[in-house]
C-alpha cells in the first residue's frame, strides 16, 4: 500500500480541541514528533521515513498544537505540546510506544520520557535537546527564523531553508512554495510568532546563559528509556556541541554524528538514518525478541 497525506490523515477531539495526526502501519507502536519552524507540519517532517518505519510499526506522526491541521494551546509551549501528545496517546489507547523527535520533538520527547517514563519504551531525538557548550545561542538557524517573523517573505522561508542542510539541492522551488504557503498561514505564522519572535529569544537567551541555565537540562537524568542522539556534524541551527550534555546525563544513552548532514538527518541522510534507527528500535523492543 503506498502511504500518501490524504489516506493516512486522521483527526481526533481533545480537551483543548482537534489534534490532527497521520497514521500507517501495525505492530509496536512508534510516535513521530516534528520540529518546528515557518510551515513545519508532521508530514513534512516524515513524509520520507513513514512507508520504511510502518513495514514494522505502527507509526504516529503527530502535528503538533498550533501546526499544521492542529488546534493551538496557550501557555508554555513545550508544556502545551507534552500535554496534547500525552493526551493523543491516553485517547487512542497506547499505553506504551517509542519516541522519534526532531528539533523540538526531540524536546517535547524528551520532557514525556522524563514525566512518563512507563510510557515509552526508547527515545531518539535528531538535534534538540542539550545545552550550547562552546557555540553562541541563538544559532544562525534561529535567528533566520526570528528575521522571517518580522518580514515573513518566500526569500525569507528560501534562506532559512537552506540553514537547514548541507545539501543545497534539497531545497527546490517546490519546497519553498509549499512550506512559504503553509508558513503563512494565519495560525501556523501565530505559532511560528510566538516562539521566535526578537522578544521570545531575547527571554530564551537571558534564561540559557543565566542562573537558570541547568533548568533546561534538569529533566535529562530522568530519562531511564534507551535513548539514541542523533546530529548533523554541519547543524547551523543547533550546533552539535549542544548533545555533550545529555550524552552524559541520559544513563542509557548513545550518540550518533552524521557527517555532511545539517538540522533534518532524517531527511538529508535518510537510508543510514532509517538503518541506524530500526536497528535501535528492534533492539530494544520485546515483542522482537
Amino acid at each position: 500500500m503506498e502511504f500518501t497525506e490524504d489516506n493516512t490523515s486522521q483527526f481526533v477531539e481533545l480537551d483543548h480541541g482537534t489534534v490532527h495526526y497521520h497514521e500507517a502501519g501495525t505492530g509496536p507502536t512508534l510516535l513521530l514528533i516534528h520540529g518546528s519552524g515557518p510551515g513545519v507540519t508532521g508530514w513534512a517532517n516524515y513524509q520520507g521515513n513513514l512507508a520504511f518505519f510502518a513495514n514494522r510499526f505502527r507509526c504516529i506522526v503527530v502535528d503538533l498544537p498550533g501546526y499544521g491541521k492542529s488546534d493551538s494551546v496557550g501557555g508554555d509551549p513545550v508544556t502545551g505540546c507534552v500535554n496534547v501528545v500525552v493526551s493523543l496517546l491516553d485517547k487512542l489507547n497506547i499505553d506504551k510506544a517509542h519516541i522519534i523527535g526532531n528539533s523540538l520533538g526531540g524536546i517535547v520527547g524528551s520532557h514525556i520520557a522524563a514525566q512518563h517514563p512507563q510510557r515509552v519504551t526508547s527515545f531518539t531525538t535528531i538535534g534538540g535537546i542539550g545545552l550550547n557548550l562552546f557555540s553562541a545561542f541563538p544559532g544562525e538557524g534561529l535567528n533566520l527564523l526570528t528575521a522571517f517573523t518580522e518580514d515573513p517573505t518566500r526569500e525569507r522561508v528560501e534562506v532559512w531553508l537552506r540553514s537547514m542542510v548541507y545539501d543545497q539541492s534539497l531545497v527546490t522551488d517546490a519546497l519553498i512554495d509549499s512550506r512559504f504557503k503553509q508558513a503563512t498561514e494565519p495560525k501556523t505564522l501565530a505559532t511560528t510568532r510566538e516562539l521566535y519572535s526578537r522578544e521570545s529569544i531575547q527571554r530564551i537567551t537571558a534564561f540559557r546563559q543565566g542562573e537558570h541555565a541547568t533548568k533546561t537540562i534538569e529533566h535529562l537524568p530522568s530519562i531511564i528509556a534507551p535513548t539514541l542522539i542523533t546530529w548533523g556534524r554541519d547543524d547551523r541551527v543547533s550546533p552539535m556541541d549542544i548533545a555533550l550534555i545529555p550524552m552524559r546525563l541520559i544513563p542509557n544513552c548513545e550518540l550518533h554524528v552524521f557527517s555532511n548532514c545539517g538540522h533534518w538527518a532524517m531527511i538529508e541522510c535518510k537510508e543510514q538514518f532509517e538503518s541506524l534507527v530500526h536497528g535501535f528500535l528492534v533492539l530494544h523492543e520485546p515483542s522482537f525478541h
